[in-house]
């Protein structure tokens, strides 16, 4: 099979993008940056034609000068290069501006997996004497067989040590759409990235594979059952265009501003956040992006225990976001975007159509009240209300087998929605079973479900962090929580129960992470101190609740909880550290988990009055069904803020009423 002409194919390999002008201090790195990047690196024998870049990305100002900056102010433009030399990785600080490499230092880690690595291993794994062998038992060649390279996690033994692992099971080549239909099971190979060498193959045993092809494009589905009756399309339309403005990297709408780009690693980054009050643009959030995404399977089997992935610091969500299809993940009158990042040989790729921008009425009032008093039989008083919209900003990023889209959703009544939409495919391990009749379908279905015939779905997890520093008006803020407890009733109340609000403020980081339970309501405040609100409250932005997930974990031997222990708690609190990124640490593969944000909390910092940054972890146990088969309808997960005492007045009293 020749894969690189199918990643081709699916938007990896990519076209050098257009030139696009500096607007804003926190824009994205442009075509002409990289390659000037490239051109001041060889200009001071950094580097040479060997060097690959794991990542490449912008080193952004400092918040004072940010916060600072007018248009036209000039400020030097840098980038954090890490690549790979002789004596191991470097992290480069270039200055494009100057056209000087400010500093270079050894990387204690490892970095985000090149794609000329996950094609070694590939090509590596199929070519090993073996592997080979494993397919022959199997009735197999290498030609038929396509190959997954895998982070393999960290297990903390010294098989670890000094190494950079993959490990890489197969796949029969597919004769349709699904490439995950015919798992090769019970074969795999563990292959050494950076010495580029398999160091053993593993064969547990030969397993009669599934033999159905479980396409899913429209054509293999109606080859298998009928399709449903054509049926009237409901569609969204925008005819006279869209309310929203884009500049550069700069989109406004309606009461809301802000700057976007996109990083190979998180993804989809927003930066200055602003919400209209009145005349005036009053600041929300500084700086929001996806941290990390952990998903860790529940199967403890050879080939399955290890499958603990962090998708996002080991391969990118930036890296592998997918051009977005009209009329399918958005709306045909959406505004399509592209994306600029670096490939391995730190040159420009422009992944076409990778945000979208669309506006839309969701059907729903934004507010309405009928009154019943105000009827007459002369003279019916309709419902008063109006309709509710929302703006959505859209990426998708294919990591593997899973399709995830993160939304960015505001409204004109103040409500920001982060939005989380996970598809794609289940990853599937083949099995003997056919059904749960035969004697082997417990063993199996032991840690996952059979969702088709020989094909179990293994339980998991997906958890996803985002860095959210709100800077409510100005950088320093008050964090606190508004708990709802048990109120003390007056014997003499007829009233036995009630509850109030209790307002509690951490002192130190230690004191601010929080698990979420529906027996212990609790919602998130991030104040500003310094300014009065209307009524006399210190104005305010609240976590109101979001999708999240617990599992019973080990976080202090379990290596892959040691790793990810930011998930044993949901909402946690830190004070701004512009190197504190990432939640799994800066160098997620193959970290050992020393540099996470659980681990920086210990620093248990002063939080009153201190410029803060919230983090969040929206998650969900997947306990797979055959409903997920042979592809999952989407599955939403979301963290909802919302303004506290922060307007006059609810702001979608000023909407309009619609034509």
């Amino acid at each position: 099979m020749n894969i690189k002409r199918y990643l081709a194919s699916a938007g990896l390999l990519l076209a050098l993008g257009a030139p696009a002008a500096i607007a804003h201090p926190l824009d994205g790195l442009t075509a002409e940056e990289y390659q000037k990047i490239n051109k001041i690196l060889r200009d001071q024998k950094v580097v040479d034609d060997n060097t690959l870049y794991p990542l490449i990305e912008l080193k952004e100002p400092t918040k004072e000068e940010v916060l600072s900056w007018k248009e036209g102010d000039q400020i030097d433009r840098e980038a954090k290069v890490q690549l790979t030399s002789p004596q191991g990785f470097k992290e480069a600080v270039v200055n494009i501006t100057k056209g000087t490499v400010e500093s270079t230092t050894p990387i204690k880690g490892q970095p985000m997996v090149l794609f000329t690595e996950f094609m070694d291993a590939l090509q590596g794994a199929l070519a090993n004497p073996d592997m080979i062998a494993g397919l022959k038992k199997r009735g197999l060649t290498p030609e038929q067989a396509f190959c997954l390279p895998l982070t393999a996690g960290n297990f903390l033994t010294d098989e670890y040590e000094n190494s950079r692992l993959m490990k890489v099971p197969c796949y029969k080549v597919p004769e349709g759409s699904n490439f995950y239909a015919k798992p090769i099971e019970g074969l795999f190979a563990v292959y050494d990235i950076g010495k580029k060498e398999v160091l053993r193959v593993i064969d547990t045993g030969v397993i009669d594979g599934p033999k159905d092809n479980w396409g899913y494009t429209e054509k293999e589905v109606a080859e298998r059952e009928p399709l449903r009756p054509e049926m009237n399309p409901a569609k969204l339309s925008q005819p006279s265009g869209p309310n929203y403005k884009i500049t550069g990297s700069h989109l406004e709408w309606d009461m809301w501003r802000m700057n976007f780009r996109v990083d190979k690693r998180p993804g989809l980054v927003v930066s200055n956040l602003d919400v209209k009050d009145g005349d005036k643009w009053r600041s929300v959030i500084y700086q929001s992006h996806l941290s990390e995404v952990f998903v860790p399977y529940m199967d403890p089997t050879e080939g399955w225990y290890w499958r603990t992935y962090m998708d996002s610091g080991e391969y990118g969500f930036g890296l592998f976001l997918s051009p977005l299809r009209s009329g399918v993940d958005c709306p045909d009158y959406a505004t399509f975007l592209p994306a600029t990042i670096a490939d391995d040989k730190g040159n420009p790729l422009t992944i076409p159509n990778a945000i979208c921008v669309f506006e839309r009425s969701i059907g729903d009032p934004a507010w309405r009240h009928f009154e019943v008093f105000a009827q007459t039989p002369e003279k019916p008083v309709p419902a008063e209300g109006r309709p509710a919209s929302e703006l959505v900003v859209r990426t998708a990023s294919e990591v593997g087998n899973y399709d995830y889209l993160i939304d960015y959703r505001l409204q004109p009544d103040g409500q920001i929605r982060i939005m989380i939409g996970a598809t794609g495919l289940d990853a599937v391990k083949g099995v003997a079973s056919t059904s749960m009749n035969d004697p082997t379908a417990a063993q199996d279905t032991a840690h996952g479900t059979l969702i088709a015939q020989n094909l179990v779905a293994a339980n998991h997890d997906h958890y996803f962090n985002f860095r959210i520093d709100f800077d409510v008006d100005q950088p320093d803020n008050h964090f606190g929580t508004m708990d709802i407890v048990p109120a003390k009733v007056d014997a003499k109340n007829p009233r036995r129960t009630m509850w109030t609000v209790q307002h509690t403020m951490p002192k130190t980081e230690m004191e601010a992470r929080y698990q979420l339970s529906a027996m212990k309501p609790r919602y998130f405040m991030i104040s500003d101190p310094s300014r009065e609100g209307y009524l006399g409250q210190e104005p305010g932005w609240m976590i109101h609740h979001g999708d999240v997930a617990y599992g019973p974990f080990d976080f202090a031997n379990d290596p892959p909880m040691k790793r990810n222990a930011y998930i044993e708690y949901s909402v946690w609190n830190t004070v701004y550290n512009i190197d504190q990124q990432y939640a799994g640490g800066k160098y997620a593969m193959q970290s050992d988990g020393s540099d996470t944000l659980p681990q920086w909390v210990k620093a248990n910092k002063p939080l009153m009055g201190k410029d803060i940054v919230t983090w969040f972890t929206a998650g969900f146990h997947h306990i797979p069904r055959m409903e997920d088969w042979p592809v999952m309808s989407t599955e939403w997960k979301t963290i909802h803020i919302e303004p506290h005492n922060f307007f006059a007045h609810n702001p979608a009293l000023t909407i309009r009423n619609a034509k």
